[in-house]
């Protein structure tokens, strides 16, 4: 049987994702977590065979979460869940630890086969999704500027678009302010932006936010 961990800020989407998984008669959800905080709690707590993780959540993202669940326990597998197309964040989820990536957008079909194969130890990207990981990690970067920030800046690049100050991010990583500040430097000059507005009318264009 795969245990699953299910989190998601969406309470509609996660009772809409336990109908579907009830007709797998190898798969139930045995905890749900609404933000962070009470995905760590579940997971300090007790075992599971899978997380399915939603990347875009109020509070800390889902990103950062990702981090934190790779901190408490490195083996286990996740799977992020995400509205926005796999050439947006496919690439920093599985650079940040993830084994898979799919879209909500996916059929429930493609969703069950994802959740088998990460929870058995292998790794699944959707048949558009691999093509772009496997090019950009093998070099052939021809990505848009933002595919291009590093993990930890693309954490600090969805905490600034929230609008957390610099001190309030410094404080949720657990890093200074300069760094902080340093980081926002390296993002803007990655993004050509020349301040946190003109970020914010990138991510619109490039349907990094809604």
């Amino acid at each position: 049987m795969i245990d699953i961990l299910m989190v998601d800020d969406h309470t509609i989407f996660r009772s809409g994702l336990q109908r579907l998984l009830l007709d797998e008669t190898d798969i139930r959800t045995t905890a749900e977590a609404a933000n962070g905080a009470e995905a760590l709690d579940h997971v300090r707590q007790r075992r599971f065979d899978i997380v399915l993780l939603d990347i875009s959540m109020e509070g800390r993202n889902g990103l950062e979460v990702l981090a934190s669940i790779r901190a408490v326990q490195p083996a286990l597998p996740v799977l992020m869940l995400s509205m926005y197309a796999e050439e947006q964040y496919a690439l920093v989820a599985i650079q940040g630890g993830a084994r898979g990536y799919i879209a909500k957008d996916a059929e429930p079909a493609e969703l069950v086969r994802a959740i088998r194969r990460v929870a058995g130890g292998g790794q699944y990207l959707s048949a558009r999704a691999a093509p772009l990981v496997s090019g950009q990690l093998e070099g052939r970067d021809e990505r848009p500027a933002h595919q291009r920030l590093t993990v930890r800046e693309h954490q600090i690049m969805l905490m600034m678009l929230k609008g957390m100050s610099l001190t309030v991010i410094g404080e949720e990583m657990l890093i200074s302010v300069k760094t902080v500040s340093t980081h926002r430097t390296h993002i803007l000059d990655k993004l050509g932006v020349a301040s946190t507005a003109e970020l914010v009318l990138y991510a619109v264009r490039h349907g990094l936010i809604q």
